[in-house]
């Protein structure tokens, strides 16, 4: 499924940029593309390789100390309903226990490394390499729908843009993000039972050497299925996408023509903000002091219980160094070198990540700097607004699975518009708070143990992020309703 969501990504992306003349030019596909791949490696990849060494490095102590087993043993009873494939006191389990906690705690980054741990240890489980495990499966579906305590981002930029009570998005984004996780849950376990996800023998993918003729079986499979009439179609399709751009590109007036033939013209202006979305993307991100002020100036007015959330968000981290190197000391454990020899795995899953994380980034800059997703956007307005759905929330809702800057782009644009009602400003922090980058998740996950068939995780996620986005909108009306 993803190998076909990834390739629709990247046709529909030239398609619609061709048609708009944004293949090339600021802002457009090919320096879009460029540019995500540039970010995806030094933005990230690069960034967090230090903190899944420091975090790996603590999670070797566990492991080495005995803690992982214990809290497998304490919670393994309720983890065995959701992951009954995975033995007693396995130590994913444990894994999977610290990723769970650090979501719960808000303590995003601090997460992906426990869970790229808990993706190692289930694809030891793995009978079909290649090929995602119901396990896997379930823990990418609970992953994705982003249970959180506190979402510190979304009310860091409700303070900051003045919102007289940025905190009472607290109850509604747990209102809405157990939603999404109990429809997470459902659907994965609905989903796993289908003919068309179970994993079929096919699907086993043997352990490929530097036996050329390992590499050779694919290309003549290929060569003798490439002239299947729905490969000639398809051929005969994307052939006549190309002349009709070229055509476009050369004759700038036949695409205006075009355009304003089928009422688009007016899109195009629509879809060339980049650069001014990069600045009213960063504003937020660049006063995160000030959103630290705002809470601390008026901590006395919080309620007593979201100043003890706060303050147990504030000392997880450093409790987990000092207990998991002093209980690793009592049991003799060499500290340093164990450290050491768990960070060396951050620079193998840092490795294993890059590709697919730079494949997700471009097909998503291609998609959106086409102007694909505004297009889609005016599209859904007309079903959604009398169904209730503010159409100043559809772009946080098809851009928060895509894309955590643009969707914490977005939000900044919402909650700074003074037109735009505190309802809606609190709905869409609420949205932001409770759902996740369903294919950024899948991508590192995944990526870090080399899945290439990801059954129904996507299937999953995606369900998650509607009910999260449903759920937002419904307990936002009632609460925040004039």
């Amino acid at each position: 499924m993803l190998n076909w969501i990834w390739f629709g990504l990247i046709a529909i992306g030239v398609l619609v940029g061709g048609i708009f003349g944004r293949l090339g030019g600021d802002g457009g596909v090919v320096e879009s593309a460029f540019d995500m791949a540039e970010v995806a490696v030094m933005g990230i990849i690069l960034p967090l390789m230090g903190f899944w060494m420091m975090w790996l490095g603590f999670m070797r102590l566990a492991e080495k100390a005995g803690l992982i087993a214990v809290l497998a043993r304490i919670l393994g009873p309720v983890l065995r309903l959701l992951f009954p494939d995975v033995p007693k006191e396995h130590p994913a389990m444990g894994a999977i226990i610290m990723n769970m906690s650090a979501n719960i705690l808000g303590l995003g980054n601090s997460a992906t490394p426990f869970g790229l741990k808990a993706m190692q240890h289930l694809e030891e489980l793995n009978p079909h390499r290649g090929t995602a495990t119901n396990a896997m499966c379930t823990f990418l579906a609970i992953n994705t729908s982003s249970v959180t305590l506190i979402p510190a981002t979304a009310i860091g930029l409700l303070s900051v843009n003045g919102m007289s009570n940025p905190y009472a998005i607290v109850g509604t984004a747990i209102g809405a993000t157990l939603c999404s996780t109990m429809v997470a849950i459902m659907a994965v376990k609905f989903f796993e039972k289908l003919p068309f996800f179970r994993i079929r023998e096919s699907d086993s993918e043997p352990e490929v050497g530097d036996n050329p003729e390992d590499e050779a079986s694919p290309v003549s499979e290929t060569e003798n299925t490439l002239l299947t009439p729905p490969r000639k179609a398809m051929a005969i399709v994307m052939i006549a996408v190309v002349c009709v751009i070229g055509w476009f590109e050369f004759q700038p007036q036949h695409r205006e023509a075009f355009l304003d033939a089928v009422g688009l013209d007016g899109l195009v202006e629509s879809t060339t903000p980049s650069a001014e979305e990069n600045e009213e993307g960063s504003e937020p991100e660049t006063s995160g002091e000030e959103a630290d002020e705002g809470p601390v100036s008026e901590q006395e007015l919080e309620p007593i219980w979201l100043r003890g959330l706060n303050a147990v968000s504030v000392i997880a981290i450093p409790f987990v160094f000092l207990f998991f190197t002093g209980f690793a000391v009592l049991k003799k454990v060499n500290v340093y070198e164990e450290f050491v020899e768990g960070a060396k795995e951050g620079w193998n899953v840092a490795k294993r990540v890059m590709p697919y994380l730079v494949a997700m980034l471009v097909g998503l800059g291609v998609f959106r700097a086409s102007g694909a997703l505004q297009l889609l956007q005016r599209g859904l307005e007309p079903i959604l607004k009398p169904l209730g759905f503010d159409p100043e929330l559809l772009p946080m809702a098809l851009i928060r699975p895509l894309s955590g800057g643009g969707s914490q782009g977005v939000l900044a644009e919402i909650v700074s518009n003074p037109d735009i009602t505190d309802q809606v400003k609190y709905t869409a922090a609420t949205m932001f708070g409770s759902t996740e980058t369903t294919f950024y998740v899948l991508a590192v996950y995944f990526g870090s143990v080399a899945i290439r068939k990801t059954r129904h995780a996507l299937a999953a996620g995606l369900c998650a992020d509607l009910a999260g986005v449903i759920a937002a909108v419904a307990i936002c009306k009632l609460v925040f309703a004039a």
